[in-house]
């Protein structure tokens, strides 16, 4: 028996194929670590008591059950089933266990994204473009839905460049995800939109002579990836929904995620971006095709921040087989370590951290809990509340109907504007029409806000709570003359 053989026996696991594993298991780690960083977001608060309301119920929202300001206004909830899931693990383990499903579903779509680099690319290349991707996704790794479809994301566009990789049929294989991705989150239609490349790729392969048999080839798998994201319980409309959000228009100005990307200072977003330029500038050539999804990509991720995941996890699929053709793919014979003792080794560390970590008191971040300010200022009895974009979350989550919070779907563009500006006192008038308007009882806004120093000045209002998360004044009763 030669040498090769008897290693092989002795060390059946390959680094290569033991990274995978590694890549997902450090980012679990990572994240259980970073645990209250997962928490920050306020639409946390928001998915997780959507998600109750219709474990309780036994059914989908057709209309808005937890605002007052749009309260029995027609709304779908896309995400149900992302919110039934966190919703769950609230139940079942508190916010630790959002926490854990949240970095799971994380840590799986990195565990894929690597497995699927490793066919085009070596070890080397392949952590370089991990660290990338984790250093673009990190501002978006928060317990919200969008992060349980990252692995369904990643195997979808892997399925579709596999075909324009290797000149395969389409992979009927992979269209039961699309079910499951429609019912988790609303872009869905970005899996349909992926479909367009690998198609025209496959035609530009060909003869015009043969585009009819290529158009005919994918023309029933188009036609199925349509079906299956259609089967909600809504139907085909959750696939309008990021029409909707991208229709709000100037509104999105006033909500972070949604800004376009910042480069007034230099950042990870820019760093990355120069090196990866820098790397193409190396004589690489892409295929017309992967060269303009890369584009679509990046423009996505320069018009709105929230985009750069996308251009973290897909891009460099895309970009796999053409950096491994001019730098070296995989190598033959990797290298065989202890693998099986190294594998053993860091499931045992992420079992110790992981035990410490949910150990730990894990809630989300005070600046978005004003928990202190509601239950001082007795707002659940105030009435109507003006509240803070950033605590309609949480107001959701205590039971407190809101005047505005994260579901721009609901509200629209003209109404957040309206909001914004007033709370700016851009137009002083209407702030106070809007107090009026809708009868405003009781306002809960962060500290900082320019509509707090006028409600200080204006005799009808008694500032009757402050802290450094949000500060409460109620209306109070002006005497009669």
């Amino acid at each position: 028996m030669s040498d090769q053989v008897v290693h092989s026996e002795v060390q059946p696991f390959s680094a290569r194929a033991a990274l995978p594993g590694l890549v997902s298991l450090g980012v679990y780690g990572l994240l259980l670590i970073l645990g209250p960083r997962l928490l920050n977001d306020p639409d946390s608060y928001s998915h997780i008591e959507v998600g109750r309301w219709i474990i309780a119920h036994g059914t989908l929202p057709a209309t808005d059950p937890f605002s007052f300001s749009r309260h029995g206004a027609p709304w779908i909830t896309f995400e149900w089933l992302s919110e039934v899931i966190y919703a769950g693990a609230y139940a079942l383990a508190g916010w630790q266990g959002v926490l854990v499903v949240a970095a799971a579903a994380i840590a799986l779509a990195f565990g894929l994204f690597t497995f699927f680099l490793l066919r085009e690319l070596s070890p080397t290349q392949t952590l370089l473009m991990v660290i990338a991707a984790v250093i673009l996704l990190a501002p978006h790794m928060l317990a919200r839905p969008h992060v349980l479809v990252l692995p369904l994301m990643v195997t979808w566009a892997a399925a579709l460049v596999r075909c324009m990789d290797r000149e395969g049929p389409p992979p009927y294989w992979a269209l039961p995800l699309l079910v499951v991705w429609a019912n988790l989150h609303g872009s869905v239609v970005l899996a349909l939109g992926l479909i367009g490349p690998a198609g025209l790729e496959a035609l530009l392969r060909e003869k015009r002579s043969e585009w009819p048999r290529v158009f005919l080839r994918w023309l029933p798998f188009t036609a199925l990836a349509v079906a299956a994201s259609c089967l909600t319980p809504y139907g085909p409309e959750p696939l309008l929904m990021p029409l909707t959000t991208l229709g709000l228009g100037p509104a999105l100005r006033w909500i972070a995620e949604w800004r376009p990307q910042d480069f007034s200072h230099i950042g990870f977003f820019e760093l990355v971006l120069l090196a990866g330029i820098f790397a193409l500038s190396r004589g690489v050539t892409l295929p017309v095709v992967r060269a303009l999804v890369v584009i679509g990509l990046l423009h996505f991720a320069l018009a709105q921040i929230r985009n750069a995941d996308l251009l973290a996890m897909l891009a460099p699929l895309y970009l796999a087989a053409p950096l491994g053709r001019k730098f070296g793919g995989p190598i033959g014979k990797d290298a065989a370590g202890s693998s099986r003792r190294l594998n053993l080794a860091a499931l045992g560390v992420l079992i110790a951290v992981s035990g410490a970590t949910l150990a730990r008191d894990i809630r989300p971040a005070p600046a978005i809990t004003p928990q202190a300010a509601i239950a001082e200022a007795n707002l659940a009895a105030a009435g109507h509340v003006l509240n803070d974009y950033t605590f309609g979350g949480y107001l959701i989550f205590a039971g407190i109907p809101t005047f505005i919070d994260g579901r721009g779907e609901l509200y629209g563009g003209a109404f957040i504007n309206r909001y914004n500006r007033a709370l700016a006192l851009v137009d002083l008038g209407d702030f106070l029409r809007l107090l009026d308007e809708y009868s405003i009882g009781a306002t809960l806004l962060a500290p900082g806000t320019p509509a707090i120093a006028m409600l200080d000045r204006l005799p009808q209002w008694q500032r009757v709570y402050s802290d450094d998360v949000a500060v409460v004044h109620k209306r109070r009763d002006m005497p009669q003359r």
